[in-house]
């Protein structure tokens, strides 16, 4: 009979977001219900402001500029809905899955309103210091965005 073997790996970097896993839950129920609020205010607060964004809709920008840019995205889309749909931590790396969907009701990066809905998936890679988040990276389909909100045209293959 063989015998089985156990590795056990411990990690040993130092965390610098000082908090608990409850903690950082918590802070992520906080924000999905300032994301249902639409609320720029309270989702920029969770920002320092030499925080590093990166966004497809609205490029690299710092902390002291998130609440603007969350403004830009919740003005255009008065109706919009995002549903976590996973949240994963890794010390002080956090990713949350999300499905996100609207209607195109106001101006948006110079766009007219269109009137047309979009649903797409999008993921958060944040990164947290002190309490803070100190980098996030967006990640979704901003082309098809466009296309489905109807300012862009897609090229039929």
């Amino acid at each position: 009979m063989a015998r089985e073997q156990t590795t056990t790996v411990t990690d040993t970097r130092q965390l610098q977001s000082g908090m608990t896993r409850d903690e950082i839950l918590a802070l992520y129920k906080r924000r999905q219900e300032a994301y249902e609020d639409l609320d720029a205010k309270a989702l920029a607060v969770d920002y320092t402001d030499a925080s590093v964004i990166e966004s497809p809709s609205g490029g690299v920008h710092t902390g002291r500029d998130a609440e603007k840019v969350f403004r830009q995205m919740f003005d255009a889309f008065l109706d919009m809905t995002i549903l976590v749909d996973d949240v994963v931590i890794d010390g002080d790396v956090i990713v949350t899955v999300s499905t996100v969907e609207g209607t195109h009701m106001r101006e948006f990066l110079g766009f007219e309103p269109t009137g047309k809905r979009f649903q797409m998936s999008m993921a958060f890679v944040h990164r947290l210091k002190d309490r803070k988040i100190i980098h996030e990276r967006r990640i979704y389909d901003f082309t098809g965005l466009l296309v489905q909100i109807g300012v862009l045209k897609a090229k039929p293959a």
